[in-house]
């Protein structure tokens, strides 16, 4: 009994710790800066992720995958918006020489979101790169973005792979059963879906920041994130689909759409980011810089107003 008493004020130590960084750490602001980043970078990280993974299932397929699953979130309109600036951002130009400058003008889009994520989420952990390797650490944080790209459209891929095993499977039972309840299939392909999107973040929290941290702190955090974020998800899905305000805004309610999922999971990604520094901090291995990285000691400091002489006169 004392046992689970002492669980359950870790557990309320750790949710106060979690709330308690989420506004020192102004995440909101954060989010927004994410968001209005997403926004632009966005086209061309979802046609580098479209290239990697088309070239086993095709780009138009990938693309319809990509769609769909905007759709659900963010509507049909803004969905639309999306689909039409990638196909707007092209990899190739009329020689070499451009064909060059828009690969490399491409990677460094779509990577410099991750570059985004991992200065908020260093801040958020209380780190920073040290000064004397900036250039260093810049060449590796770029080929470390991209090969979170590669990460992320392979978890896509083995995700479609069993989404469509599913779908395959679900179709052949309804013809060979008709009537048969198949709803255990939804509830595995839920499941899939929970397990896939935590990778995705644990990847991030592992991969993206400074920072040295065993992976059972981070498959923990990347849980809770990816719950908070599957709910969140619904919710926003739902209201998109009651509120019929937004239509007001005409053209621009599209972006308006996309800067909120933009913003709402922005918020989510540093939530979980501080849930896992308080859970390692309570429960794990704690968080330590790695070698490129050093810790930042925040400390407030109050200045008394200079004093003024009452005997010195001005002219």
């Amino acid at each position: 009994m004392p046992f689970k008493k002492q669980t359950i004020q870790n557990i309320w130590e750790v949710l106060k710790a979690t709330i308690k960084g989420f506004r020192q750490d102004k995440v909101l602001k954060l989010s927004a800066s994410l968001a209005y980043y997403t926004v632009f970078a966005l086209p061309a990280l979802a046609l580098v992720l479209i290239s990697v993974t088309g070239i086993f299932f095709g780009e138009d397929a990938m693309s319809g995958v990509l769609y769909k699953e905007l759709d659900g979130i963010i509507g049909k309109n803004a969905a639309l918006q999306i689909q039409e600036a990638i196909k707007n951002t092209h990899l190739a130009g009329n020689s070499y020489a451009g064909t060059i400058l828009g690969v490399v003008t491409l990677l460094l889009s779509a990577t410099g979101i991750f570059g985004e994520i991992q200065d908020s989420i260093n801040r958020i952990w209380g780190l920073r790169a040290k000064p004397k390797r900036g250039i260093i650490k810049l060449l590796l944080n770029r080929i470390m973005s991209f090969s979170l790209i590669l990460s992320i459209g392979f978890v896509m891929l083995v995700s479609l792979i069993i989404n469509g095993l599913l779908a395959a499977i679900k179709e052949k039972l309804e013809v060979e059963f008709p009537g048969l309840n198949v709803n255990l299939l939804l509830v595995v392909d839920y499941a899939i879906q929970l397990i896939t999107i935590s990778l995705l973040f644990a990847i991030i929290f592992k991969i993206l920041p400074d920072a040295k941290i065993k992976w059972k702190d981070v498959v923990v955090g990347a849980f809770a994130t990816t719950l908070l974020f599957l709910v969140g998800k619904s919710l926003l899905g739902y209201f998109i689909s009651r509120n019929s305000s937004i239509e007001a805004y005409g053209a621009a309610g599209s972006i308006i759409l996309i800067l909120l999922w933009a913003y709402y999971s922005s918020a989510i990604l540093y939530l979980g980011a501080e849930f896992t520094q308080a859970y390692a901090k309570k429960f794990g291995s704690d968080i330590q810089p790695n070698k490129y990285a050093v810790w930042v000691e925040r400390q407030t400091v109050e200045v008394s107003a200079p004093s003024v002489d009452k005997n010195t006169s001005t002219k």
